[in-house]
């Protein structure tokens, strides 16, 4: 298997690389990092609803559609990146996507053991210290090979981050941004300001090598060749371009913004017959949490919505439609034109 271990690259060459290796059918493990920052999309997501397109011309931050799933991120050098490319036949590769993950991210657990860090594997495909994130992967098919992706998270900007995303208002933003930063660490933050300079971009590249050549068999240090080169600018004039940027993905009711395996931040808004609707909450372990409902309609008793919003409060997703029914059954309220149906369309996940 090649290994390209090429430090700072520009942007478009993060994405380029991985994307050209697979169409190639070269396996190989990719270890880079942009030298510049952007913005990348999952495949199937409509850029217009998930990124604040103005924001991110203003400030010179590229958007580019990457062809694995998973959801807008904001990138740049302080995250460093591995890319695992294997054939789908390759038998080291599991089957299953949970069992996947699993054995492909213990080489990145490894490291994070190395240098301090008790990061431990939290399913489907996270890496966790507590309760925090510490890196993003993902996976996917690319021409006839799968494509692991993730990154080492030196430091992380989380005003870009909640910035770059296309939020509906300021306050919804300042929840996504608290949201993240509550359960996005780095190994800055859990090392320290003076340990976590020891670690730098080249020492930490060498022990992800060493780390995954254990799995994956010997790595062979490699260059980019001209069948490398002429692929990715192939993918580039297809890519870089607005006809593959703005295709449309798949768009969803509101706001949903996923911080971490198990826990997303959701705003809904719904116009019922009575009012418009808005509610913002979140979802962790399939538990409603930190609900908040507002709206331009009328209410008797005035705290009915109130008590409405804490008894969603820790309830399970799959039991809120019988908990708004309820709710209706056993108060007196009366919200004129907003029925138990409008409620449960709000909070369906």
């Amino acid at each position: 298997m090649e290994l390209y271990n090429l430090g700072k690259v520009p942007w478009e060459d993060s994405q380029l690389m991985y994307h050209a290796l697979a169409q190639l059918g070269r396996e190989s493990l990719c270890l880079l990092s942009p030298s510049t920052p952007y913005v990348c999309i999952g495949f199937h997501q409509d850029v217009d609803q998930e990124v604040d397109l103005n924001f991110c011309r203003a400030n010179d931050i590229p958007v580019f559609r990457r062809e694995v799933g998973g959801g807008a991120v904001f990138l740049d050098g302080n995250q460093l990146f591995f890319q695992l490319i294997l054939k789908e036949n390759n038998p080291i590769a599991p089957k299953r996507i949970d069992a996947f993950y699993k054995k492909f991210l213990q080489p990145v657990i490894n490291v994070h053991h190395r240098i301090g860090i008790p990061a431990k594997y939290k399913p489907v495909n996270d890496l966790v210290v507590k309760h925090r994130k510490i890196s993003g992967t993902g996976a996917g098919e690319i021409g006839d090979c799968i494509v692991f992706v993730g990154n080492l998270i030196i430091d992380f900007d989380y005003d870009t981050m909640s910035r770059v995303l296309k939020i509906p208002d300021e306050k919804f933003r300042d929840k996504v941004r608290k949201t993240i930063k509550e359960n996005l660490t780095t190994i800055r933050q859990e090392l320290g300001e003076e340990k976590y300079r020891q670690w730098d971009e080249p020492t930490l590249n060498q022990m992800i090598a060493e780390a995954f050549d254990k799995l994956s068999g010997p790595l062979k240090p490699s260059y980019k060749d001209q069948e490398i080169v002429t692929k990715m600018k192939e993918l580039e004039a297809s890519m870089l371009n607005d006809a593959w940027l703005f295709q449309k993905g798949k768009r969803v009711a509101g706001r949903v913004v996923k911080v971490r395996s198990g826990l997303e931040v959701v705003q809904r808004i719904h116009k019922a017959p009575g009012g418009l609707i808005r509610a913002e909450f979140a979802v962790e372990n399939g538990k409603y949490k930190d609900v908040n409902i507002s709206g331009d309609f009328f209410c008797f008793p005035k705290d009915s919505v109130d008590r409405l919003a804490t008894v969603i409060e820790d309830c399970p997703a799959d039991n809120v439609s019988s908990a708004i029914k309820d709710f209706y059954q056993t108060n007196k309220i009366d919200i004129p034109g907003i029925t138990p149906g409008d409620w449960m369309q709000v909070f369906k996940i």
